[in-house]
């Protein structure tokens, strides 16, 4: 759309006058600005003359002054746009640019499974995939955390119940309280904690029956590793009459001999175990 310049003699006074006013309020500003920047006035006096040319578009006073379109608001103001250097690039008044980044996203609302609320975003559903909201969220307990190691001994869970079951449970990693040399606690959520136990043993009564099982067998484990010891100190206290090896007994004779004339044999007794043995002599 291209701007018609308007004769000024089909104007009203009260029009010439305002377009008049606001040509040499352009005019003043445009000078003001070559008087802040002095630098700029060899360059002011290369360019060829400025001229200001009154535009009327849909209804609206424009001046154009050297490139720059003021638009006469009515209220005793210009406002300044600057134009391109071609007409074809010059947006026109009631032209809009189309808003790109505008354009409203989809929100995915979840529900909270503790009060039923609709939410979009929450701790837990970020962090550990569990959808309940930030208001019914229980620190200290059911969703209160616990470590790896507490929650492979109390849901005597594996490695591969807590890595590789689907789904995979989400955690967090902590510095360790107890010594910051060691390794990273990972935390879990206890309720996800307990529903993964009730998935690998079916039920609460068989993982009950599963720890009393092995607590029963870890309490055997420990009598014997106790008798055991006991055993030992027993034979260390008694060392001088138990005998903890078997080797054979070796015989200790005397140098004493008794001869039996009528049988004509020799008789001797062990020093130690007290034996005796008959032999004769070739």
């Amino acid at each position: 759309m291209s701007d018609q310049p308007c004769s000024l003699s089909g104007l009203s006074d009260k029009d010439r006058l305002r377009i008049e006013a606001n040509r040499q309020r352009a005019l003043n500003l445009r000078q003001a600005r070559l008087t802040a920047h002095p630098y700029g006035a060899a360059a002011a006096k290369s360019r060829p003359p400025e001229t200001a040319v009154a535009v009327k578009n849909h209804g609206v006073n424009v001046i154009k002054v050297s490139g720059t379109k003021f638009i006469d608001s009515g209220g005793g103001f210009l406002i300044e746009q600057r134009t391109g250097g071609s007409k074809d690039e010059e947006p026109t008044v009631d032209e809009k640019e189309p808003e790109v980044d505008s354009v409203p996203l989809p929100v995915e609302f979840d529900e909270c499974m503790e009060c039923g609320d609709r939410f979009a975003d929450s701790w837990l559903l970020a962090t550990f995939r569990y959808k309940v909201c930030d208001a019914c969220r229980d620190n200290d307990g059911k969703h209160s955390l616990i470590t790896r190691t507490e929650a492979k001994q109390e849901y005597l869970l594996k490695d591969c119940d807590l890595d590789r079951r689907e789904p995979v449970l989400k955690f967090i990693s902590r510095k360790n309280p107890h010594n910051v040399r060691w390794g990273e606690m990972k935390l879990y959520l206890h309720v996800q904690i307990e529903e993964r136990a009730l998935q690998v043993w079916g039920s609460e009564e068989n993982l009950i029956k599963e720890k009393e099982l092995r607590d029963e067998k870890r309490e055997i484990t420990k009598v014997k590793k106790y008798n055991k010891r006991l055993k030992v100190l027993r034979m260390d206290v008694r060392s001088s009459l138990y005998d903890k090896t078997s080797a054979a007994h070796v015989h200790s004779w005397g140098e004493d001999e008794v001869y039996n004339e009528e049988e004509d044999t020799y008789t001797r007794k062990c020093e130690s175990c007290g034996h005796q043995e008959t032999y004769e002599k070739m």
